[in-house]
């Protein structure tokens, strides 16, 4: 069992864990903001200038912070999608809990089981617990991540500490 599950280091401590459809939605909103939102704010910004004096010129001020987050989230992407790693479909599906399983999982409460849920445990770039997928760094995919069905794991969360058994891998 890997204890450092969900933790990265070496040279893996800038790998963006993504599904072909992650990926693909980071690509389209680099794309995006390369484009559109470039051309959007440089408009913004030639306006603004064209108002006079931009000491005092609030819409110059919004655009340049505008212009600066824009510039910024480009960067941002630009390296997730360098360093992306595709999560690829399960190979021996049903082992063990890893990036891209589909897991059922059963809360514990006072020796009894409680509370099924079902999650795909994905990289922290698409978790979306309203989707229910959840991030290998969050305390319970961290924590089950290297298991397998019928295990019991405790997971470290801000309310203390509570255990989970896992149903399924898939």
């Amino acid at each position: 069992m890997n204890t450092n599950a969900g933790h990265t280091g070496g040279d893996d401590e800038n790998v963006v864990y993504v599904t072909k459809e992650g990926l693909q939605k980071l690509e389209d909103e680099l794309e995006s903001l390369k484009t559109e939102r470039r051309r959007e704010v440089a408009q913004r910004l030639k306006e603004a200038i064209s108002y006079g004096d931009l000491s005092e010129n609030s819409e110059y001020e919004e655009a340049k912070n505008e212009q600066a987050f824009v510039e910024g989230r480009i960067l941002e992407l630009e390296d997730q999608v360098k360093h992306a790693k595709i999560i690829t479909e399960k190979k021996k599906a049903g082992k063990l809990v890893e990036l891209g399983s589909h897991v059922v999982i059963t809360l514990v409460k006072s020796g009894k089981d409680s509370e099924t849920e079902e999650y795909t445990i994905v990289g922290s770039t698409e978790a979306d617990p309203l989707s229910n997928k959840m991030s290998n760094e969050s305390p319970v995919g961290a924590a089950i991540i290297g298991h397998k069905v019928g295990d019991t794991v405790d997971v470290k969360v801000p309310s203390g500490k509570v255990r989970y058994k896992i149903d399924k891998v898939s």
